[in-house]
């Protein structure tokens, strides 16, 4: 197993330097100069010329790109021009409320999704599993911005029940938390699904029920414990997808994360917000990675026997 964790953590620091090093790449490559916007259409050469050289820009592109890393080990993407201080403050800052709606999705695609694949899958083919399995289907196609946009015509401007966007209490989060679960409880839903109806037909859920258990006795001690492990996987690793999700999500809805503060950021060359929150999501998204291997290890013996 340590082998295999040291591995991991090696994959983990690569994936990091990749996204560093590829985010630092697009944003040199786009076009404009950070210094002209930053200054506005009527700064003087002199003024974006002075900039540059504060900013660091007229150094040369490796010497910039050796810079850019020393400080990104640190945690020092330098300062936002638009929040006038620490980009990794500002990103903290947001973060709480990007983390409270990834969250409440996650926590309704465990309760609904589950639920849905076990009754489609306890009886393949029939008429339940055909309808939830369509149902799925359609929520796992459907574009987030289209899904959120339905529900704010439904619950905002029809039933006016729900606010259309904003954040602050429990009320706000509501909608955006639905539209971010959506496709995650169709998938989790489809998984489900295929795992019980596939261990239905294995030779020990005949033996249970051939001992008289009830049906549902069967899909809760059997079944369902033995689907556990592809969903947890599936959950581990589409967090990291939902924290991706919840930037288009979080400009429907103008939720105040980390999401919207990186769109904004790439409207106004804000590099310094860009590369850390792209870094951050990153580093969520190896470490979960990581932690769904050690989690799967424990709770599948052939793959700790694999391993060790």
């Amino acid at each position: 197993m340590l082998p295999r964790l040291v591995r991991r953590l090696g994959l983990m620091v690569f994936t990091v330097w990749g996204t560093l090093s590829l985010t630092f790449v697009i944003l040199r490559l786009a076009p404009g100069d950070q210094a002209t916007v930053q200054l506005g259409p009527d700064a003087t050469a002199a003024e974006v010329e002075a900039l540059r050289e504060q900013l660091g820009l007229d150094r040369p592109v490796f010497v910039q790109y050796l810079s850019y890393l020393r400080d990104a080990v640190t945690g020092d993407f330098g300062e936002s021009y638009r929040f006038q201080e620490s980009a990794m403050t500002v990103i903290l800052d947001r973060f709480p409320a990007t983390l409270l709606l990834t969250a409440t999705a996650t926590v309704l695609a465990l309760l609904i999704g589950p639920l849905l694949g076990v009754l489609a899958g306890r009886a393949p083919g029939g008429g339940t599993d055909r309808a939830i399995s369509g149902i799925t289907l359609v929520m796992q196609a459907l574009p987030s911005f289209w899904s959120g946009i339905m529900l704010i015509l439904l619950m905002a401007l029809t039933l006016r029940i729900l606010p259309s966007a904003g954040s602050g209490d429990v009320k706000h989060l509501v909608l955006p938390a639905v539209t971010l679960a959506i496709p995650f409880i169709a998938l989790v839903a489809r998984i489900t699904r295929s795992t019980v109806a596939e261990v239905t037909s294995e030779p020990y859920i005949l033996t249970a029920r051939s001992k008289g258990l009830s049906e549902r006795a069967v899909l809760a001690r059997h079944a369902v414990r033995n689907s556990v492990i592809p969903v947890v996987s599936i959950v581990s690793l589409h967090i990291g997808t939902l924290m991706g999700g919840a930037v288009i999500v979080e400009q429907v809805f103008a939720w105040r994360g980390v999401g919207s503060l990186l769109v904004n950021a790439v409207g106004n060359r804000d590099y310094a917000i860009v590369q850390g929150a792209t870094v951050l999501i990153a580093l969520i998204v190896v470490t979960l990675n990581l932690l769904t291997d050690v989690l799967n290890a424990q709770l599948d013996p052939r793959i700790r026997a694999a391993a060790s």
